[in-house]
């Protein structure tokens, strides 16, 4: 059996037609001795509705799906180089794509036959922006073969001026120099030596204000790097336990099917052993019946046997 075929058939079904189909297919396989298909048939899952109506988009959209998982790849390279203009651009584009695609993919499930609630509807732009910040539900929802609404999506919020300034390397012009106190004093002789002290103040106030606001920065940009470091490591440890979750998944899914085999071919065998012993009751009742009836004919024979021997000793007239 083509499991890819099947597959595909099955995720473009409607929910409520996936499950009778798909165990068509298993019973299929088992009763062509493909153990392999039949286990990787029945872990197949049934989508949720908001899933199928978002796979419908994905299947029925290619073009408009292929300009979404652009945008997605933008925003998830976005914020892994914390790039605040290219974040904020790519939101705007986000925000506006999600609401209307996710009209398209409800309109596409109405046509389908299958209307969807404002609740579904919720859900499927919550589907959408999982598409786009998860690389592993992109690429189900690629192959239009999501099962279930991913969870609220996070990561890509909404990224402030300060933010976006810290991302980026500053590009101001270095202040001029200050004048020596001497060249002030040749400029504008006039001054009295007061005000040079003054002025003296004044530079080195400057000085320090900037070099703290130097500081303030590249505390910012280091307070900002480890964070988004920090997101990163979070976001990769929150992908790797959805794998081992999704994997888990499927090995209890695996072993409920075994599961359900063996209860299936138990109840089969108590069925044949109920069926063996009714036949054993029935070939023991035939056996008594027979034994009695078999008594009964040699009684008979041997009463007609003795009525002919009687008859055989009186003499002939």
């Amino acid at each position: 059996m083509d499991v890819e075929r099947v597959a595909e058939e099955l995720y473009g079904l409607k929910p409520a037609e996936f499950v009778p189909a798909r165990d068509r297919y298993v019973a299929e396989a088992r009763e062509a001795k493909d153990t392999a298909a039949a286990k990787a048939v029945a872990a197949l899952r049934r989508p949720a509705l908001a899933a199928w109506a978002a796979n419908l988009l994905a299947r029925q959209k290619r073009q408009e799906a292929e300009q979404f998982l652009a945008v997605g790849e933008t925003l998830r390279e976005a914020h892994r180089t914390l790039d605040g203009e290219q974040l904020r651009a790519a939101s705007r584009q986000r925000n506006q794509l999600v609401t209307s695609l996710a009209r398209t993919a409800a309109d596409l499930a109405k046509e389908a036959g299958q209307p969807v609630s404002d609740t579904v509807l919720h859900e499927i732009e919550q589907t959408l922006h999982g598409v786009l910040a998860d690389q592993d539900v992109a690429e189900d929802w690629s192959r239009g073969r999501l099962v279930k609404v991913p969870e609220v999506a996070v990561g890509f919020g909404a990224v402030t001026p300060e933010a976006a300034a810290l991302a980026r390397p500053s590009t101001a012009e270095p202040s001029p120099p200050e004048s020596s106190p001497e060249e002030k004093r040749k400029s504008d002789p006039g001054k009295e030596s007061g005000k040079e002290s003054g002025v003296k103040s004044g530079v080195k106030s400057g000085r320090d204000e900037d070099a703290r606001r130097r500081r303030d920065l590249e505390r910012a940009r280091t307070t900002a790097g480890e964070a988004e470091a920090e997101a990163v490591r979070r976001e990769r440890e929150l992908a790797e336990a959805r794998d081992a979750r999704r994997v888990a998944g499927q090995e209890a899914e695996a072993t409920a099917e075994r599961v359900r085999g063996l209860e299936h071919e138990l109840r089969e065998t108590r069925q044949a052993k109920q069926e063996a012993g009714t036949a054993a009751t029935k070939a023991a009742k035939a056996v008594t019946a027979a034994e009695r009836a078999a008594r009964q004919a040699r009684r008979t024979a041997e009463q007609a046997a003795r009525a002919l021997r009687d008859m055989e000793r009186q003499p002939e007239p």
